[in-house]
């Protein structure tokens, strides 16, 4: 025949017996015991409700310990999801700035194309036939993209910290030209685009 257990205030203290001093219960459990103990229609908690409360805080004690490596695995999941979307989205603008931009100077025809989109200008690609071949319109673009790329007055950087041409002065690889290192080449293209403007008047009145 089963043994009937005893209840528990005819038990002695597990604690006591093995040589531990007896745990309270926090206020806000306390205050928790007391709310069951009016639900159940008693004036104040018995121990069955502070067992209870006691019982309870452990349990969700273990509950939290054992749902902390998950949530911060999933934490960690999102936060590494969010870094590699950010990383493939940056990887996907540095592309289309590579593609946009030719490394030798200027735009390609994909790079004119989305200034064209973004911008709304129709930009062509720049002239590099001879002088004797070139139309007048011809002659007035090139004349006057060297007068205003290399005809200012105060000159952009041509060259890096390393000696390597900037993307102004590898312009003029975009239009059949030395690329210039030097302020001395950049205002010789600059005068060579003054004499294709004066050719452009010079047909225009003829």
């Amino acid at each position: 025949m089963a043994r009937t257990p005893r209840a528990p205030w005819k038990r002695p203290n597990p604690r006591k017996q093995a040589g531990k001093q007896s745990k309270h219960l926090s206020p806000s459990k306390k205050r928790a015991a007391k709310t069951a103990a009016r639900r159940a229609g008693r004036p104040y908690p018995n121990l069955v409700d502070n067992m209870r409360m006691a019982a309870k805080t452990k349990t969700s004690a273990k509950k939290r310990a054992a749902r902390k490596p998950a949530v911060a695995r999933k934490a960690s999941a999102r936060k590494s999801s969010r870094k590699t979307s950010s990383r493939k989205t940056s990887s996907r603008k540095a592309t289309a700035r590579t593609r946009d931009k030719d490394p030798r100077g200027g735009l390609t025809a994909a790079g004119r194309k989305a200034f064209a989109k973004k911008e709304g200008a129709h930009l062509k690609p720049g002239v590099r036939k001879k002088t004797s071949e070139m139309t007048p319109q011809e002659m007035r673009r090139k004349g006057s993209w060297a007068v205003r790329f290399y005809g200012r007055e105060k000159l952009p950087a041509l060259v890096d910290v390393s000696g390597r041409p900037t993307r102004h002065a590898l312009s003029a690889h975009a239009w059949g030209e030395p690329v210039p290192k030097t302020v001395a080449a950049a205002r010789r293209i600059a005068a060579k685009g003054k004499r294709l403007l004066q050719r452009y008047r010079r047909a225009k009145k003829a």
